[in-house]
């Protein structure tokens, strides 16, 4: 990758999150960063001292310029190439709040360093090879993550899951484009021309991979997000309450005046199963109405159904139960998991006439864990996959796979047709590697490492 104006710079940030806290910890990388602890009074000073490298040392930082104390700290260096970075890295743990980190980045920043911009010291390690740009990503989605689903899958691409299997599907690429290679420039090698199956077999077996890889896209989505399921039925039906015994607190206004929920309520609900989290929706309840807010409110329930990948139709009576799905299932593709609410008021029984309802007492609790594992079950089959695979979770690998995939299958069009030369035919697998190595980060692009750094926080 090439480097711009102020790559080399030593940079500074404040690693941690700013506001009151125990500890806080500046991060300086680059060529001088060594050199800005020691004057700050780090390592011996400016007479010098033996560095420990990653053993943490407690220091009296002053000003290098007046000599007035700066701070009490805990400083650790992490010298190139073994830092986070690959350059020179210090990390100085100050009390936390806002003067002491502030007054310590200040001291740097006149010896010389200059305050970071948003993820760059990620896309320094991207630079000098320590990650790649799968694995940056991954770092970004690590410290957003919010759920722990998402936090394994970001854990496992920072690993190097997702970069495996798109180097592999690049090494596949290239191999096709070996074997078209040789065969036009060794035509009248003893081996003899290369079978034309032989590069539809290869061809096939990448877009199939490729295929099975963008079908991981909306599973991916649903670990980010959470799978949505939303709540429907009735006014009165109970569904608030569901919503609230399902979260296990008290999130949606629940009375007995029907219409009480005129807008959407939204809630993610993470567990520590290994299963796929839930983003819960309260929806207000489906009916005929004259009152304009409950009808805009119903109107938002449409778009949620529309969207879901789980309805839990509720009623609190069979006649209820029957009509809300009939009304739910005109309205979304989603799997529809109906519920008979307010069990614990009646001898409860499923009542559908196909013992499909789920009986449930919000009240009690009684059926929310049966509920629980028809939606986990439904979820899964809206988006079947297993729970450690790999996956894409970002719109950009969608859209990089897509177009590799895109140019495979024309490949193959015009290499089983005969449309094209060999040579001209070619030209879609070299795009198709392109498109993969843009991915991972293997070709310099200045515009897709600003387009996936500039979300970062700043400090990483």
């Amino acid at each position: 990758m090439t480097l711009l104006p102020g790559d080399d710079d030593t940079i500074v940030a404040l690693a941690t999150a700013s506001g009151r806290g125990a500890v806080a910890i500046v991060r300086l990388s680059g060529a001088r960063a060594i050199d800005m602890a020691r004057a700050l009074g780090a390592f011996g000073g400016v007479t010098g001292g033996a560095i420990n490298p990653r053993r943490t040392q407690l220091v009296k930082l002053a000003d290098p310029e007046t000599g007035a104390p700066l701070e009490q700290a805990l400083v650790t260096a992490f010298p190139a190439p073994h830092s986070f970075t690959g350059e020179d890295v210090v990390e100085i743990g100050t009390h936390g709040g806002a003067v002491s980190p502030t007054v310590v980045m200040g001291a740097c920043i006149r010896l010389g360093a200059r305050a970071a911009r948003p993820g760059e010291f990620s896309r320094r390690a991207v630079l000098l090879g320590r990650m790649d740009l799968l694995q940056a990503e991954a770092v970004a989605d690590v410290i957003e993550a919010r759920t722990q689903a998402m936090q394994r899958q970001a854990l496992a691409q920072l690993d190097g899951g997702l970069s495996r299997r798109l180097l592999a599907l690049r090494d596949e690429v290239i191999q096709l484009e070996a074997l078209l290679a040789y065969d036009i420039d060794f035509p009248e090698e003893d081996d003899g021309p290369i079978a034309p199956e032989r590069v539809t077999t290869a061809a096939r077996a990448l877009d199939e991979a490729l295929e099975a890889l963008l079908r991981t896209a909306p599973r991916g989505a649903m670990v980010r997000d959470g799978a949505l399921v939303v709540i429907a039925g009735p006014p009165n039906a109970g569904k608030s309450s569901l919503f609230n015994a399902l979260l296990g607190e008290s999130r949606a206004i629940v009375t007995a005046v029907p219409g009480t929920t005129r807008d959407a309520i939204e809630a993610l609900l993470d567990r520590e199963s290994g299963l796929l989290p839930l983003r819960l929706v309260d929806t207000a309840g489906l009916r005929d109405t004259d009152d304009e807010v409950e009808r805009l409110g119903i109107e938002v329930s449409g778009r949620y159904l529309a969207q879901a990948q789980v309805v839990l139709a509720c009623g609190a009576s069979t006649e209820d139960l029957v009509h809300t799905q009939q009304v739910v299932r005109e309205r979304t593709m989603a799997v529809v998991v109906p519920v008979l609410t307010k069990s614990d008021l009646r001898n409860a029984t499923n009542g559908t006439g196909d013992g499909d309802a789920v009986p449930v007492s919000a009240e009690t609790g009684a059926g929310l864990s049966a509920l629980l594992q028809r939606i986990d079950a439904a979820a899964q089959a809206h988006t079947p996959g297993e729970a450690d695979a790999v996956l894409i979770t970002r719109e950009r690998h969608r859209a990089g796979l897509t177009i590799a995939r895109h140019e495979v299958v024309a490949f193959l069009a015009a290499w089983d047709g005969g449309a094209l030369p060999a040579p001209v035919a070619a030209v879609h697998l070299l795009a198709a590697r392109e498109a993969l190595a843009e991915l991972i980060g293997a070709v310099d692009t200045e515009e897709v490492l600003d387009r996936v750094f500039r979300d970062f926080c700043i400090g990483k």
